[in-house]
């Protein structure tokens, strides 16, 4: 069974939070700020939190920017994978992208499936690899994003989870 090895030390990581909305602003940003919260929570850091609106070529720039600084190591999204004509942020992260995740999507449809059933096939929840970054792409509601955290980057975040971690992975994420 999946565990924590309390015998490693924790490693700490910056992580950026993108809220995605032509409606959402800080006042009432829930998503967002639950991010935050759980990323610090778990002992790791929120580098810059931004909303931009549902546009491709907005996410395209803010994801882009995070990603050529140094200190950050993962960009979180929220917002923007549903199936309206506003949608664009799976869109976006393809279009960047240097590896898409697959298991990370499917997965968040799995965990989504046992709380909200058939309902869940209208995620396009995703996970990427861009310029040596981690970006998740989750829904904006709270409660996708919570179970997103709580049942799958949590650990995969933490580089004493076991058998394996995304943290492991990121000094070759470069590799030619």
């Amino acid at each position: 069974m999946n565990k924590i090895d309390n015998n490693r030390n924790f490693i700490a990581i910056n992580i950026c939070v993108l809220t995605i909305s032509d409606t959402r602003t800080t006042k009432n940003d829930k998503s967002g700020e639950l991010l935050c919260k759980k990323i610090s929570l778990s002992k790791h850091y929120v580098y810059e939190k931004k909303i931009v609106k549902d546009d491709i070529e907005l996410i395209i720039k803010q994801i882009d920017n995070w990603s050529n600084i140094d200190k950050v190591d993962v960009i979180i999204t929220t917002g923007g994978t549903g199936l309206t004509g506003r949608d664009s942020t799976p869109e976006a992260i393809i279009k960047i992208s240097d590896k898409i995740i697959d298991g990370f999507g499917e997965l968040f449809r799995q965990v989504s499936y046992e709380k909200i059933g058939s309902s869940s096939i209208q995620s396009r929840a995703l996970g990427a690899i861009y310029k040596g970054k981690f970006i998740f792409s989750l829904p904006g509601s709270s409660s996708a994003c919570k179970d997103a955290w709580d049942e799958i980057l949590v650990n995969q975040l933490d580089n004493r989870f076991r058998p394996c971690n995304f943290i492991e992975l990121m000094p070759r994420l470069k590799e030619k």
